[in-house]
């Protein structure tokens, strides 16, 4: 019997961003809100579920290596932003967007229209950790963990039993 990584990676390069994108928007529902780097972290797990089920369309196994691989790398990704969010929410370096500077000196009335400018969830303040790990710190974790099984998995030689 043939041992095919790459019928389970096909199925882990949906699952997984399909997962982790169903989880972020139910927590939605128990009141987090996203912010700016969160939605970062969002867009290569769609492309990732749309790659991915292209691959199951598709009966040329080398184009659905190509497609698995891809999704992968889109896993792989959002993966890298999420390293990059948790970085921020713990202060090992600074954001680069409103939702994580810092309210600028000056008058008091320009320190206020400074603050009024900005989005009200910040990026550099997890809404909600679990063992001191983030949200972002968990999708940094599971994506580039999943990333690395799927690339493993797709390339590996299958054996005959």
């Amino acid at each position: 019997m043939r041992n095919d990584g790459l019928r389970i990676a096909r199925w882990i390069a949906l699952l997984l961003p399909l997962a982790l994108v169903g989880g972020a928007h139910l927590s939605e529902l128990f009141g987090l809100v996203p912010c700016e780097m969160c939605w970062w972290q969002r867009w290569p797990h769609y492309a990732a579920v749309l790659i991915a089920l292209s691959s199951f369309l598709v009966k040329d196994r080398r184009a659905q290596l190509g497609l698995v691989l891809l999704a992968g790398t889109a896993v792989a990704i959002s993966g890298g932003i999420g390293v990059f969010h948790a970085g921020v929410e713990y202060k090992w370096w600074q954001g680069i967007t409103a939702c994580t500077a810092q309210v600028h000196g000056g008058s008091p009335m320009d320190m206020l229209n400074d603050a009024l400018r900005r989005p009200l969830i910040r990026c550099d303040v997890p809404q909600w950790t679990l063992f001191g790990i983030s949200l972002a710190g968990f999708n940094a974790i599971l994506s580039l963990g999943g990333a690395i099984l799927i690339f493993l998995l797709a390339t590996r030689r299958g054996t005959r039993a």
